[in-house]
């Protein structure tokens, strides 16, 4: 082998088969680094001139087969033409694997996305492992491109078209036997019968699967274009065209080219390079770092528990319970109040019903799952999550009641949305294992989770608590304790902001659809109904306290008439099967002043933040403002937003604001760190 091959193994066995194992040097994982494509093209002449019975691709890793292509690459590319003579380079490259003359096999152990799946596309056949760990996939929509080496191009021609396009536009990955029925994968077989299916597909290959005649039928000219139109007003209710470019663009692709190989790829190449210069293309990759630094954070070795207890069983306890046993932990979940256990417990079977695949597998979490009136579970607990209501006095008599009783080196966890934990933990024997372990709701959607931490706190609980937030499949966000800590400190007053404005008289349609217009997920005034009006008062009466803020009078007004939301079915929307009722013809007043007030009172509190040092960087904040609201992802969160837009220009326009709306408008302090940032 060339002394060039670092990254490859290729070894020919006794049938004359080339098995060509990627194992790169220095990392866990495989990508498809510029690097390992130059060894790939090596490779790949050698096995033009040397002609092997076939050739079997497969990975080194214990994790995976391929994780996509080396995504820090992207960032480093400079212009248009630049980005296409890279992208031109791996479709050359995959395109000559895709005509090599002997049988080529894809043999597939673990995650295979993005680039690794493109690679398999080329193959003429592949096996996967059947286990839970293998997931294939295409998920480049969510980093703001599509697939760019060819895979548009041979997953519509080998997949039928609308299971093909629905896995790129969601970026969805699927299982082994998912892949399978829809014919992106051949073979599905246990790890021991694995290398034997491989090779006997190498050494007697059958004839290809042809696309089913369903899928040819939607390929037609007139059918693809009416398909396309669809797919297009589909993907505009989550994803519009001004903020998400990348899902219209695959489908123009499709569309406008199928059938002419040579010229879709050439489409498919110029797309994904006009796509990859755009701010949101570096805004979505900074998102995928962000992700993966909070990841970072923490080692799931350090702390591995058995069993949770969750004290509790309201709506955010019993759901946090529940995701817990889904997760595979032993649970126990203490309430005075059956009837709240048993709400717990209807909840977690929808959960399980949903989330997992097999009747085994929900019967083990059921099973995991156990009520406990009598709070037996404290004694035995690793981790104790203590979920009420947020009141200081009533989570106080709690720990006086369970602390004598919890076992050495168990941790205790509150989910105050709000209450500093200096003040919970006054009353404390051993105030150094008290942790904020705060969920969002929904617990099974939302990915964040905060890691309050005090002075008090320890750095071995800390990190036990960021392991075990690992454990559980969220992301760690360590924030200082402070009243709101950073997500519900920096909504708030956007929320709050919202409500202002519908007592202003301005109607919940048009403040959401201001949101909603710069990028948010949901509108406020509908976000304020899905957390619950009670929980929002709530909430803000804490913070108002804190920080000397207004809290809407109107509010309480909801609460005595039990309108909280869409919880009762009626609050700033009323609710017909858990979809607002909205008014199609509502006046939709000065949408820019609108926008620009919800925004301006998030980014005012953002930089408050900043300069109270509730997290240790502008990265940290965006992330747990992208993660824990939903902050719009193609702006790469509010102080990236802040930085690619003017400081300057929007201080002053704030300043403006401040004498037209009021003081809660005028600029903090923290801006000068902002502005700093900026010049660096």
């Amino acid at each position: 082998m060339s002394e060039a091959i670092i990254d490859w193994q290729a070894e020919t066995d006794e049938h004359g088969v080339l098995w060509l194992t990627l194992d790169k040097l220095d990392t866990d994982t495989n990508v498809l680094s510029s690097s390992v494509l130059d060894q790939l093209e090596i490779l790949v002449k050698q096995i033009i001139e040397n002609n092997p019975k076939a050739v079997i691709f497969r990975s080194g890793k214990k994790s995976g087969f391929i994780a996509g292509a080396d995504v820090k690459e992207f960032l480093e590319v400079t212009n248009q033409q630049e980005a296409l003579i890279m992208i031109k380079r791996g479709q050359n490259i995959f395109s000559q694997i895709e005509s090599l003359p002997c049988p080529t096999v894809a043999l597939i152990e673990g995650f295979c996305m993005g680039g690794g799946t493109e690679l398999i596309l080329c193959c003429d056949y592949r096996v996967a492992l059947d286990d839970a760990s293998t997931k294939i996939g295409l998920p480049e929509i969510k980093l703001g491109i599509h697939p760019a080496f060819g895979g548009v191009v041979r997953s519509t021609a080998i997949i039928n078209p609308l299971k093909s396009l629905e896995m790129m536009l969601s970026g969805r990955a699927l299982a082994s036997k998912q892949a399978r029925s829809i014919g992106l994968v051949d073979v599905v077989q246990p790890r021991r019968q694995i290398k034997r299916a491989a090779l006997e597909l190498a050494l007697r290959p059958p004839p290809k699967r042809e696309m089913p005649l369903a899928g040819k039928l939607l390929c037609l000219p007139g059918i693809r274009h009416l398909l396309s139109r669809y797919m297009k007003k589909q993907v505009s209710k989550k994803a519009p065209k001004q903020h998400y470019p990348a899902p219209y663009a695959l489908l123009d692709v499709w569309c406008n080219y199928y059938g002419d190989k040579k010229r879709m790829m050439d489409e498919e190449a110029n797309s994904v390079a006009r796509l990859i210069q755009g701010n949101t293309v570096r805004n979505l990759i900074r998102v995928f770092f962000l992700q993966t630094d909070l990841k970072s954070l923490g080692d799931k070795k350090t702390f591995t528990p058995k069993h949770v207890h969750v004290i509790g069983a309201g709506i955010m306890g019993g759901d946090i319970a529940a995701w817990c046993a889904l997760r595979g932990f032993y649970v126990t979940l203490q309430d005075r109040e059956p009837k709240y256990l048993s709400d717990a417990i209807k909840r977690a079977h929808t959960l399980f019903a949903k989330k997992l695949k097999t009747n085994h597998e929900r019967s083990a979490a059921l099973d995991r799952f156990i009520p406990d009136c009598n709070g037996y579970g404290v004694a035995k607990a690793d981790i104790i999550i203590e979920a009420i209501y947020e009141d200081k006095s009533a989570k106080q008599a709690i720990y006086a009641d369970i602390e004598p009783r919890m076992k050495e080196g168990a941790i205790l966890a509150t989910n105050t949305s709000s209450i500093p934990l200096e003040s919970l933990a006054e009353t404390l024997q051993d105030p150094k294992r008290l942790i904020g372990i705060h969920f969002f709701n929904p617990v099974s959607m939302m990915p964040l989770v905060e890691i309050v931490k005090t002075e008090l706190s320890s750095k071995k609980t800390i990190q036990q608590a960021i392991a075990f937030t690992l454990h559980i499949g969220k992301l760690p966000l360590p924030v200082k304790s402070s009243p709101g800590f950073l997500v519900n400190r920096i909504l708030m007053p956007y929320l709050v902001e919202a409500i202002t404005l519908f007592e202003e008289g301005i109607s919940p349609e048009a403040i959401d659809k201001a949101a909603l217009d710069f990028g948010m997920p949901m509108g406020p005034v509908e976000l304020a109904d899905t957390v619950g009006i009670d929980i929002c008062y709530s909430v803000a009466k804490n913070l108002a306290g804190a920080f000397g803020s207004k809290v809407p009078e109107g509010l309480e007004q909801y609460i005595h008439k039990n309108n909280l939301g869409k919880k009762t079915g009626r609050g700033f929307y009323r609710y017909k099967k858990g979809k607002p009722i909205k008014n199609r013809d509502a006046d939709l007043g000065d949408q820019k002043m609108i926008q620009n007030r919800l925004v301006f009172r998030l980014l005012n509190e953002a930089a408050a933040c900043i300069d109270e040092k509730i997290v240790d960087n502008k990265d940290l904040l965006d992330a747990g403002i992208i993660f824990g609201t939903g902050f719009a992802p193609f702006r790469g969160g509010p102080m990236n937003y802040c930085l690619q837009t003017s400081v300057d220009d929007i201080t002053q326009t704030m300043t403006e604001y401040g004498t037209q709306y009021g003081d809660r408008f005028n600029p903090v302090k923290g801006w000068s760190k902002i502005k700093q940032i900026q010049k660096k």
